[in-house]
């Protein structure tokens, strides 16, 4: 069977055409397909720097074409075999993997509205319900500590003791620490100062592993905590990150490690 010469041209063009359509360029024989356009089109939407357009896409493939002219010479060159370009590559391989691994188990593992409330739950039952306005001084030993104390019982401003404190960076604003919750401060520290009311001071050092503390309690309010729905977000992605971390770890422990 015979093709006439216009029906061969025609059935070239059938055949040609979609093969075309499938790539934005051929570079030196490389071909760049019309998905890696597509690609970068959809990673520049989605981060919403420009819409989709026919400037961008064709930008997009001046920079493919720049970038595989580039990957072609550095090939030629022999920097495939390099040693530091090696190890480069096995780390992005494996970031790109890891990235991939990790994206579709969190989808597959969402974090429940029911979880996010109930570390929110923790996270208000840690706090407390009350904010201290706290002042200290921090000394070297404990009899530097009880020989403030002593002066503060005699009549001596807590806020000139405080010149002395070994803590600079309150040490010029009279030890002020200012308005924070229990939970921000270690625990011996706070439950020293939350056994105060307004205006009283330790009677003993407290220590530290900075060292010895006089503690004085300027002023207590209602804690002004934020709402759930206002730390929603926050607290999904610090429980996202412990169930990654749990799950790296049961790996590790199936992992034979020598």
């Amino acid at each position: 069977m015979t093709f006439k010469p216009a029906k061969l041209l025609i059935a070239l063009l059938v055949v040609a055409v979609p093969a075309f359509a499938q790539n934005v360029a051929v570079v030196n024989g490389k071909a760049i397909p019309t998905s890696r356009v597509d690609a970068v089109v959809k990673q520049v939407v989605a981060q919403g720097q420009q819409p989709d357009s026919p400037q961008l896409r064709d930008l997009i493939k001046k920079d493919l074409i720049g970038r595989e002219v580039m990957m072609q010479e550095a090939e030629k060159q022999g920097y495939a075999k390099n040693a530091d370009v090696k190890t480069a590559l096995e780390n992005a391989r494996q970031a790109i993997m890891i990235n991939a691994m990790v994206a579709d188990y969190v989808k597959k593992n969402p974090v429940s509205d029911a979880e996010i409330k109930a570390e929110y739950d923790r996270f208000v039952a840690q706090a407390g319900d009350k904010e201290y306005h706290v002042r200290h001084i921090l000394l070297g030993t404990e009899a530097e500590a009880n020989d403030v104390i002593a002066k503060i019982k005699g009549g001596a401003k807590f806020e000139d003791l405080a010149k002395q404190s070994k803590d600079t960076g309150s040490a010029a604003n009279g030890g002020d620490l200012d308005w924070a919750s229990p939970s921000s401060f270690p625990p011996v520290f706070s439950q020293a100062f939350v056994a105060l009311q307004k205006g009283q001071v330790t009677e003993k050092p407290v220590q530290t592993p900075n060292g010895f503390h006089v503690i004085k309690v300027d002023d207590i309010r209602a804690a002004k905590l934020p709402t759930l729905e206002e730390v929603k977000p926050q607290v999904a992605e610090a429980l996202t990150q412990k169930k990654l971390q749990a799950y790296q770890e049961e790996l590790v422990k199936k992992a034979k490690v020598q």
